[in-house]
């Protein structure tokens, strides 16, 4: 297991008022919170100050990391992914253009996601959660899953990180931490869907105590 940053940059494009989106009038935190976590329209292209505020493809900006990802783990034409979480497939398509024959899958738990994924691998992704996988032991040379595990409740973390596990030769993930109390202050101001408020540290138990060996990394809101 090790700790390979691959997200940083991607989350640090993002320009972040933190007070305003705490403060919203129209839609403060429980609101949004509570609309964000049916997981529909109002999470991916709704409101901005609900959430993503419109969901799209833009092209390349999943590539780069495609790009490390395939060469860091050595991936070739006929291996197989796996992203838990996919959202609405942008990361699996890239994929599939920067490496021409690599065998994609994804599975996410929004029925819109899903129904709104790029057209080009939507008939690829399998609606179910990260915590009861429907695939085979080893199934896949690499699984990942990029902000989407720090969602889950307790009770549903020690399963999806034990999936992880069993169903990847390679494995890595990215979830949201803090090392300050200004860090956790903005996390709890942004977020409105995170039930995971874990330092490194803790994160590391996590992944100690569900015998998770694959590589990970952490996005902070600075």
């Amino acid at each position: 297991m090790a700790y390979l940053d691959l997200m940083s940059p991607l989350h640090k494009s993002t320009t972040r008022d933190y007070l305003a989106r705490v403060n919203d009038p129209e839609y403060p935190k429980a609101v949004a919170a509570e609309l964000a976590k049916k997981w529909g329209y109002d999470y991916w292209d709704g409101d901005r100050r609900i959430n993503y505020g419109g969901y799209r493809y833009m092209e390349g900006r999943w590539a780069k990391i495609a790009d490390v990802m395939i060469e860091h783990y050595g991936l070739k034409a006929g291996d197989r992914i796996l992203d838990v979480g996919c959202g609405k497939g942008f990361l699996m398509f890239d994929f599939t253009q920067v490496l021409p024959g690599i065998d994609v899958k994804g599975i996410d738990v929004s029925t819109y996601a899903i129904e709104n994924a790029k057209p080009e691998v939507k008939h690829l992704i399998d609606h179910g959660s990260a915590t009861s996988l429907p695939y085979d032991d080893d199934e896949f040379d690499l699984v990942i899953s990029i902000n989407a595990l720090h969602n889950l409740y307790t009770h549903e973390l020690d399963p999806a990180l034990s999936e992880m596990e069993r169903v990847g030769k390679e494995k890595y993930l990215c979830v949201e931490s803090y090392r300050t109390e200004e860090e956790k202050a903005n996390l709890l101001y942004w977020q409105v869907t995170c039930e995971q408020f874990n330092t490194p540290e803790e994160w590391g138990w996590w992944f100690k105590k569900t015998g998770y060996t694959g590589d990970h990394s952490f996005i902070y809101f600075e």
